[in-house]
């Protein structure tokens, strides 16, 4: 899936549970490289990684030679927003410094995706060009969330509060991927935004040859509370 210049940036995100991860490897099948935020995160977590060091000063006891222990800074983190908020400072700079290597690496592609659970909380929206969130009726998630080993739903409600409601992201939503309806349903709508990017990418090259590659994507702003 090669194409000229900057490719078009798909940003792909949705709330736990509603089936992004499923929705990512199709687009792999279609050909679509993947930057994969959550495997980012165990990047710059694990064994070296370039964020073990500042979360272990600012949480000590949480790490080890193997990098992050997961199980340690959850609960060091939980039912704390100050504390997530102060690890999300240590994190997401790192998992930028990542994406922006795989943009760097992914120039002359038609389009790539950038599959990140937070877009639409933080200000990853500026910088894509197609907001796609993928969602499925609440009773869907909640199955597919409890099915996790150690989930309650406890927890359940805890990561929900802290991620915008899916009413709100499907409002931001240039596109919204259904995955409740069966996978053929979600292939054929996947299939489609890569259709759409790809007419995308060809009108923006006539169009706007120099057109920086951020948009203006203001109009969300009044979903996102």
């Amino acid at each position: 899936m090669r194409g000229r210049g900057r490719p078009i940036v798909i940003g792909l995100t949705g709330s736990i549970g509603m089936g992004k991860s499923a929705v990512a490897r199709m687009f792999r099948r279609l050909g679509a490289p993947v930057f994969d935020a959550d495997a980012a995160v165990r990047a710059v977590q694990g064994p070296g990684g370039r964020a073990v060091a500042a979360i272990e000063a600012a949480f000590p006891g949480t790490t080890g030679p193997g990098g992050v222990d997961r199980a340690a800074l959850g609960a060091a983190v939980f039912g704390r927003p100050e504390a997530l908020r102060r690890l999300e400072r240590i994190v997401h700079p790192e998992v930028g410094r990542l994406q922006a290597a795989f943009l760097r690496a992914s120039r002359g592609r038609r389009l790539v995706v950038v599959d990140v659970p937070l877009l639409l909380e933080g200000e990853g929206w500026k910088r894509v060009d197609l907001v796609v969130v993928v969602s499925a009726p609440l009773r869907v998630q909640r199955a597919r969330v409890l099915a996790r080993p150690g989930m309650t739903e406890g927890r359940f409600r805890a990561v929900l509060a802290h991620q915008m409601p899916d009413a709100a992201k499907r409002r931001c939503a240039d596109v919204v991927i259904e995955t409740g309806r069966g996978r053929l349903v979600t292939w054929r709508a996947v299939r489609g935004v890569v259709r759409a990017a790809a007419k995308l990418a060809r009108a923006r090259r006539k169009a706007h040859p120099s057109r920086p590659h951020a948009r203006d994507r203001a109009r969300h702003r009044d979903h996102r509370a």
